[in-house]
């Protein structure tokens, strides 16, 4: 993982700043990791909410082609 940087301009407001930190922390994903280490995982529960997670958008892909052909 990279280090996040992110230089304030003279004369920005804090609150403006304080946005844009919020913003590049999203896009960088660190707060989701942070989420996802709060706890410990068996790595046996990954895969299998990986495989409910991967049938799930199976089921909501097969179910949103369905709506579209009959339209």
């Amino acid at each position: 993982m990279m280090p996040l940087r992110m230089r304030v301009h003279d004369r920005e407001p804090i609150g403006m700043a304080m946005r844009r930190f919020k913003k590049l922390l999203e896009r960088s994903g660190v707060q989701k990791e942070l989420r996802n280490r709060k706890y410990y995982e068996k790595p046996c529960e990954a895969r299998r909410r990986a495989k409910l997670r991967k049938q799930s958008n199976m089921r909501k892909a097969q179910t949103q082609g369905g709506r579209d052909n009959r339209s």
